[in-house]
């Protein structure tokens, strides 16, 4: 178990096992396990969730007809909505603290082009509104992330 202690420091306890363990009368196969809290549970990973984005918007180009304007779409979309995924792994290398906040501004300016570029793609009715729901409202939920990140960011470092 890691307690904090104060002062800036953390205090990791040894692992009780065996007898040591106050379990009570519960066999194991009653205990939760990590697994099983995860699911109910799941824990918010940024990159998993771009990850999917970008496969997302993958699979909606590839379902674009074969038109002068998808395809000018079509590489539109795909390079501004796959570009956040590269670029939070540029932001988790971050130099400093400003290298952080410029490249979180690159991520939520690729991904304001990406909403952009949806929203006049739903808007040509090239493809049926049901497939375009959810990766608007995936995109719209990703700018207000990033923005709340650079945001947060930019007032801890005044």
């Amino acid at each position: 178990m890691i307690r904090w202690i104060g002062d800036g420091c953390v205090k990791e306890d040894a692992p009780a096992y065996g007898a040591a363990r106050q379990t009570g009368s519960t066999p194991n196969a009653q205990r939760p396990t990590s697994n099983a809290q995860r699911k109910t549970n799941p824990r918010f990973n940024l990159e998993d969730r771009l990850l999917e984005f970008s496969a997302r918007i993958i699979r909606l180009v590839d379902a674009l007809p074969n038109t002068r304007a998808a395809n000018h779409l079509a590489g539109q979309i795909l390079r501004s909505g796959t570009s956040p995924y590269g670029n939070h792994g540029e932001v988790e290398a971050a130099e400093s603290r400003k290298d952080f906040i410029h490249k979180l501004k690159v991520c939520l300016k690729e991904l304001k082009e990406t909403r952009r570029w949806l929203r006049l793609l739903k808007k040509s009715k090239m493809l049926p509104e049901k497939n375009m729901v959810l990766i608007l409202a995936e995109s719209e939920e990703l700018v207000r992330i990033f923005f709340a990140s650079v945001r947060t960011t930019e007032k801890n470092s005044k």
